[in-house]
């Protein structure tokens, strides 16, 4: 009897300089306030399991640590590659509101921006919280590119790709006890009020995707 195969069409666009640290187990964490072109203006989880979409437009090097920078090579607005690179999904497994700048202290080494960007995002909009999100990552064994579309454009956090991609032969980035522990510390460091990071399986065909 044949398995069914897994797959996944729904995508998180983010600075392709995080994308590449949450598929290096760098970081777990990824900082959000609504974009744009979002209801409200507000960020919100459609999908709790997406693809990690890297985007080109808006990252900069002065806006991130001084190991990252490097890593950016700054494009014009509205340019954007004829092919995307997808190399890893992701569980959106936490999300937690920061609303103090003592919080976003504490987080100063679980993330890759710095401190003024941080410390920016936090006041922009300063009736909404800045999102926290955590995310288990799963690489894939053998990244896909896929044709650029222009319904990926604009500044919206969520797509869905224009053809599923297989969560066949995806492995976990971080061990189960790894990532709990990265949790935890960030828990403690930001004094959660709620437990965080239950122990998300690494199968991905034993996973349901839904809203949080």
């Amino acid at each position: 009897m044949s398995q069914t195969t897994q797959t996944l069409v729904h995508a998180l666009k983010e600075w392709q300089v995080a994308v590449d640290a949450l598929e290096q187990g760098e970081t777990i964490v990824l900082l959000r306030k609504g974009g744009i072109h979002e209801t409200g203006g507000k960020f919100t989880i459609a999908h709790d399991r997406v693809w990690l979409y890297p985007t080109y437009e808006h990252q900069q090097p002065h806006l991130v640590k001084a190991q990252y920078t490097s890593a950016i090579v700054p494009v014009a607005s509205g340019e954007h590659p004829e092919t995307v690179r997808i190399g890893a999904w992701a569980m959106i497994t936490d999300r937690v509101a920061i609303r103090s700048e003592d919080q976003v202290r504490a987080l100063w080494p679980f993330h890759i921006w710095n401190e003024a960007f941080v410390a920016e995002r936090l006041k922009w909009k300063p009736q909404q919280p800045l999102d926290l999100l955590l995310l288990r990552v799963y690489q894939l064994n053998q990244p896909q590119i896929i044709p650029y579309s222009t319904a990926y454009g604009g500044c919206k956090s969520w797509i869905d790709l224009t053809t599923a991609i297989p969560l066949d032969g995806s492995t976990p980035v971080l061990e189960d006890s790894e990532y709990r522990d990265r949790c935890a510390a960030i828990r403690t460091a930001i004094t959660a009020p709620s437990p965080l990071c239950s122990q998300p399986s690494d199968d991905p065909a034993t996973q349901q995707d839904h809203k949080i």
